[in-house]
């Protein structure tokens, strides 16, 4: 997904946010329950814009019928490197409606936890707010 993948890069989280569905599932490569909806999605991908470093998408999957995406990136967490994968899938109107990251290794993950652990406070009031 073009839009996605230059909103992210550019750091345009309004960009980003317009991009995502009202009922937009967010499933975290670390908890076993997905979030549902729109302001807490933003404000978990808001979250993890301030926690990685060096972040770039290293490659793009399309599924041919364009609902299915597939995003491949790379990023730093303090001194554990990791790749990822963001998996998107958007409805009818072009929205993403599901998204789910998956995230290696373990050590990396951890990282990844943990840093966002530290800013799950700001980012549950940013969600109750509906701050962009």
């Amino acid at each position: 997904m073009r839009a996605f993948r230059e909103a992210v890069e550019a750091g345009d989280v309004e960009a980003i946010e317009t991009l995502l569905a009202e009922d937009v599932v967010f499933t975290s490569p670390a908890v076993f329950k997905p979030y549902a909806g729109k302001p807490i999605t933003a404000a978990i991908l808001r979250g993890v814009m301030r926690v990685f470093e060096d972040f770039r998408y290293v490659r793009e999957i399309n599924d041919p019928n364009g609902r299915d995406h597939a995003l491949v990136f790379t990023a730093r967490v303090g001194d554990r490197q990791i790749t990822g994968c963001d998996f998107l899938r958007v409805n009818q109107d072009g929205l993403i409606d599901d998204f789910m990251v998956m995230v290696r290794p373990l050590s990396g993950l951890q990282a990844l936890s943990d840093a966002m652990g530290a800013q799950f406070d700001r980012i549950t009031k940013e969600a109750e707010a509906g701050a962009v």
